[in-house]
This record gives C-alpha cells, sequence and structure tokens, in this order.
C-alpha cells in the first residue's frame, strides 16, 4: 500500500513538472471553462496527449485501483485523463472477469469526473463500452434520459465499441433518442457515431438518414455525411431546410 500511494505521488509530481502556464490559459478557452460553458472552472497544467499516454503507459501495471481512483479525483484535468488511461490500459489487458468487473467499478464510481468531451471520448468505448458488449446495456438508455450532458455523451460514444463489431442497433437507437438534444456536443457525437456506422455499413446509414435527415440537427447530419460525394451531401442538407 506504502508503494502505492508513492507511485501515485511519482505521478501526479511527474505530471505537475511537465505544466506549462501559457498552455495551460489555452487550453482552458478550447476546452471552454468559462463563465457559463460546459467545462466551468475545470483546472489545466498544460500538458500534451503524449505526455499523458507515456506516464500512463509506464506505470498502469503497477498502481492499483485505489490509488487510480485518487487520479480521477483530482482537481487537474490531465491528472483525470491519467487516471482514465491508466483504466483503458488495464481493461485492455485483463482478461479476468473479476478483475474487469473492479476495473469498471472504478470507473463508475468516478463518473462524475469524466467531465469533458475528451475525457469522454477517451474512456466510453473502451471502457463502458467494452465491458457491457455481450451484457445488459440498460445502463446506456439510463444515461440518454439523464440531465447530464456527460452521460448523454457517455451514452452514445460508448456504443463506438459495438460500432467496431459491426454491431448498430444500440447506438442507432441512441442517436434517434438523442436527436432533440440542444447541446452541440450531443450533435457531434451523434453525428460522428452515424458516420462510422456509414463507414462499416452504408445502407445502413443512408437508410436511417432516408427516414432521419430531416430531424437530425444540421451539426449532425453534416458530421454524418462529410466523407459522401458532394452530390449526395448537398441532397441531404438540403432536407435540413
Amino acid at each position: 500500500m506504502e508503494e502505492n500511494r508513492k507511485l501515485s505521488s511519482v505521478i501526479v509530481e511527474k505530471l505537475r513538472s511537465m505544466s506549462d502556464k501559457q498552455k495551460a490559459k489555452e487550453m482552458a478557452r478550447y476546452f471552454k471553462t468559462g463563465y457559463g460553458e460546459y467545462a466551468e472552472n475545470d483546472v489545466f497544467l498544460g500538458i500534451g496527449t503524449p505526455e499523458i499516454h507515456n506516464i500512463s503507459k509506464q506505470y498502469f501495471k503497477d498502481i492499483n485501483l485505489s490509488q487510480t481512483s485518487l487520479l480521477l479525483q483530482s482537481k487537474y484535468h490531465e491528472i483525470r485523463r491519467t487516471g482514465i488511461e491508466i483504466l483503458v490500459r488495464k481493461m485492455d489487458k485483463e482478461a479476468d472477469e473479476h478483475k474487469r468487473q473492479k476495473i469498471m467499478l472504478c470507473y463508475m464510481n468516478n463518473i462524475e469526473k469524466i467531465n469533458n468531451w475528451d475525457l469522454v471520448d477517451a474512456s466510453a468505448p473502451y471502457l463502458l463500452g467494452a465491458f457491457i458488449y455481450n451484457k445488459d446495456k440498460s445502463i446506456l438508455y439510463d444515461f440518454v434520459v439523464s440531465d447530464n450532458l456527460w452521460k448523454q455523451r457517455i451514452a452514445v460514444i460508448a456504443t463506438f465499441y459495438f460500432v467496431r463489431q459491426n454491431r448498430f442497433e444500440d447506438t442507432l437507437a441512441i442517436i434517434e433518442m438523442l436527436m432533440d438534444s440542444k447541446h452541440d456536443l450531443i450533435h457531434k457525437a451523434i453525428g460522428w457515431m452515424l458516420r462510422e456506422v456509414g463507414k462499416r455499413d452504408a445502407e445502413t446509414e443512408l437508410k436511417f438518414l432516408d427516414k432521419y435527415a430531416a430531424k437530425l440537427p444540421r451539426t449532425a447530419l453534416r458530421y454524418a455525411i462529410e466523407k459522401f460525394d458532394p452530390d449526395l451531401r448537398e441532397y441531404y442538407m438540403t432536407l435540413t431546410e
């Protein structure tokens, strides 16, 4: 336990030593931390994703879940992101179902700290999606009907894992449920997932668009048809006018 406590501190100290005040200010603006914005009051150290990848890769085998949980509870965005990366690496390497359950529990116990789009996107498919792939998926639908923006984005992005296995039913059902969302981050998420469905099964995406293109938010539709040829893009965009 003492070794893990020290190891957790080492990770934090290493990350803090990489901090860059100017970059932190730029990241705070980019991730919308101002008053009334979606990540209001989030705090950044100014550390890039490659550095976070390197730290998580170096330590994920040795740090335990209770100490990883401390990283996830940090006020600093990049420390939370490191905790997420550690959980993802643990899940990816772990075949034992009991240990996978513990990893999943660590994630769910800290779900309120998964509170920006990059944290969602880096975790939802690889943790929640991977864990429930062959299990009950009702938690996704509970998240969809919550009032929490991040839980709603987790719900749709988690299904990216299913899409990669060529299973689309939950993704399309959740997209349909979220079409009336007012938030741009949800519009981007559902458009992205619909585009990913189309990469694997163009007919399924086109069938969905033929039914719902006129109801989709324009941002979602633009994301969904981004790779279409110009004439087909123009056709679907006219349906929302």
